[in-house]
């Protein structure tokens, strides 16, 4: 379906050119806003730097946030040093923080991997169009939801900040062209609606749960996650879920996030992930820094550059690797996790996976154009437009 990095390496080492004036010290240090173990955008972004740092022979310095309160001292406290090459922050919440601190440290190169800071010859700024992998994710939601008979699809979303409006406006965008679709090819009426949330946190596990299950009991066919170790709830209400019903494979089913999180659970009820490589992104940042072809400015990496993407078999090989390295797989569960996971995905017909293809076939030559939202405005006037559902909280 994609090269997931070829085109995107490429075109990032293109674009970052020219940025030196400092000898290298060999450190580089990380500044996390969520914590570890999500197995998501904080664990790809760490395991990004970290695979840099081994390669080059750089040490990494790694600080944890307890708090927004955090961010600009720790920030403002590495800058100070002046012993990094390279200060990276994963995630927009972090944003405000990079700004003001690339302004009184403007010797100090710094990374945002997910947030926006434009102009600044010092902050390179890698954002991801979510919007265009979050399509598919939904238009594979809306399909499955009314081939098998359910009446919902529903997403699980962390805080509501401009980030998530992205995937918002995307999984409306394709759950609104997925039944459009399904009603194309069965003749049969398309009566999926969309349950969603903002949950206000990334980190709660028992929200994601507890939110999960009130989507499930109204008949919810899949859970989006959007908030990174907080779907971790989501999968759990949808494994007891199975249990309870004493069913294996089939809906409800679970779409992970940012990284490949299909293998979770054993490979028994992840359909799908929308993927984001951060952790390709911050290898080949910090590869930059040390060719000295850093540069300042914003890269947008989605589709065409295999910045994002659907989840497929080889992504799922390399990432159940990365599972086996944090802990949620045992590394002997290679072989039982792929056949589970394949066992899963034929529940969902063949021309359905095959109209995913056409869409992103679509998106990537220019004749299907995804919506996004920046701000609360844009994102009304998408739900206005795409009017599938009645939210379930904030």
């Amino acid at each position: 379906m994609r090269s997931t990095g070829c085109m995107f390496l490429a075109i990032l080492l293109t674009i970052v050119i020219g940025y030196g004036g400092f000898a290298l010290t060999g450190k580089i240090a990380v500044v996390l806003g969520g914590g570890r173990g999500d197995l998501s955008f904080n664990d790809m972004g760490f395991k990004g730097a970290s695979d840099a740092a081994q390669q080059f022979e750089l040490e990494m310095v790694t600080v944890q946030s307890a708090s927004a309160a955090d961010f600009l001292p720790n920030l403002r406290s590495l800058a100070r040093t002046e012993e990094f090459d390279v200060i990276i922050s994963f995630g927009s919440l972090l944003t405000d923080a990079i700004e003001q601190v690339s302004t009184e440290f403007t010797g100090q190169k710094f990374v945002t991997v997910g947030g926006v800071v434009p102009d600044r010859e010092n902050v390179m700024a890698v954002v991801f169009r979510e919007n265009e992998m979050s399509a598919l994710v939904g238009a594979l939601a809306g399909m499955a939801a009314a081939y098998h008979g359910y009446s919902y699809a529903g997403i699980v979303l962390g805080i509501e900040i401009p980030v998530l409006y992205h995937f918002e406006a995307g999984y409306r965008f394709g759950m609104d062209w997925g039944l459009k679709r399904y009603s194309e090819v069965t003749g049969k009426p398309s009566d999926v609606g969309l349950l969603y949330t903002y949950t206000g946190t990334f980190q709660d596990v028992a929200v994601g749960k507890t939110a999960s299950e009130a989507m499930l009991a109204q008949g919810a066919a899949s859970i989006y996650n959007v908030a990174g170790a907080l779907g971790l709830g989501d999968l759990e209400a949808i494994t007891e879920y199975h249990e309870t019903a004493g069913t294996v494979f089939g809906p409800p089913y679970y779409f992970g996030v940012d990284a490949n999180q299909d293998y979770l659970g054993g490979g028994f009820h992840g359909l799908a992930s929308g993927v984001k490589r951060i952790d390709v992104a911050t290898y080949r940042a910090v590869e930059s820094v040390v060719n000295g072809t850093f540069q300042g400015g914003i890269t947008s990496l989605g589709l065409a550059e295999g910045g994002v993407g659907i989840s497929d078999l080889d992504d799922l090989v390399e990432f159940i690797d990365f599972g086996v390295a944090g802990g949620a797989i045992a590394p002997d569960a290679f072989y039982s996790t792929v056949a589970n996971w394949a066992q899963n995905r034929s529940t969902v017909p063949a021309w359905i996976w095959q109209a995913i293809n056409e869409l992103e076939a679509g998106i990537l030559d220019g004749a299907i154009m995804v919506p996004t939202a920046d701000n609360r405005d844009e994102m009304e006037a998408l739900r206005v437009l795409y009017e599938l559902e009645v939210p379930q909280g904030t």
